[in-house]
């Protein structure tokens, strides 16, 4: 590997981050903004603070409000990118859906939502964005699992039968689309310290924290900052032999 290829950074590259009007999201724009990529945020709530941060750092963002589990939401926003830069570079794809309950308690229409915003989300943006990824003969697109497929977390049955179908896309994928120079890979990140499930009348996520860290390698929860490293190698030129992956970021707590 050539140290100039480490050196060119992301300049010019249009990047689509879903998911990133808050959390982990906004420290992958950060990230990828420091590394020369124009910023484009895809998510259904505001993110007009991510922009400005962005924009603080000298980077270029955009905010696009978006629907990645309705297709016609998607498609619309892969039109407005494209009408506005002509090309899409990186796809992170972080929108999710984090949810505690014992299995027992777990209604049909919960299963059916934490498959859908995790899942169907990623296979409506990902299958949009492809074919201009295809036709630029680069890509990169990254997608987020998480170590409690590893680990059998309890009372996250929904949660990680989905964010181990996202493990399944990504390698399969990327034996179809290698060849365009297009990688795919996933990251495996652990339960972050200001993770919080969206039933906070099941709000055991500091007990699993407290449960997990102690079997980590490196005992501290995960920080937004820790992931974008990550994503931001993940997306460079010099990352081009790196596909099909998942790449745990969680302290050394999945050890298999």
């Amino acid at each position: 590997m050539k140290i100039h290829e480490f050196e060119k950074g992301l300049s010019d590259r249009v990047a689509i981050i879903t998911g990133a009007a808050i959390g982990n999201g906004r420290a992958f724009c950060e990230r990828l903004a420091e590394e020369g990529a124009k910023i484009v945020i895809a998510d259904i709530a505001d993110a007009s603070e991510t922009v400005e941060a962005v924009r603080a750092i000298g980077g270029e963002a955009i905010a696009l409000t978006v629907d990645c589990s309705d297709q016609i939401s998607v498609a619309e926003m892969v039109k407005t990118v494209m009408d506005m830069y002509g090309r899409i570079d990186i796809l992170v794809h972080n929108v999710g859906m984090y949810d505690e309950e014992p299995f027992e308690l777990i209604s049909f229409n919960q299963w059916k939502k934490m498959l859908d915003i995790n899942l169907n989300s990623m296979f409506l943006v990902v299958q949009a964005v492809l074919p201009f990824m295809k036709q630029d003969s680069f890509g990169r697109i990254i997608m987020m699992s998480s170590n409690t497929v590893w680990l059998g977390t309890p009372y996250l049955t929904h949660y990680a039968t989905a964010k181990m179908g996202v493990i399944g896309f990504t390698r399969s994928l990327a034996a179809e689309v290698g060849r365009y120079g297009i990688t795919v890979n996933a990251i495996s990140v652990g339960l972050t310290a200001t993770q919080r499930p969206i039933n906070e009348k099941r709000a055991t996520s500091g007990t699993i924290l407290q449960h997990i860290l102690p079997e980590q390698a490196i005992r501290r929860a995960d920080e937004p900052e820790d992931i974008a490293n990550v994503v931001a190698f993940l997306s460079l030129p010099a990352s081009g032999i790196i596909t099909g992956q998942t790449i745990n970021v969680d302290g050394g707590a999945a050890r298999h």
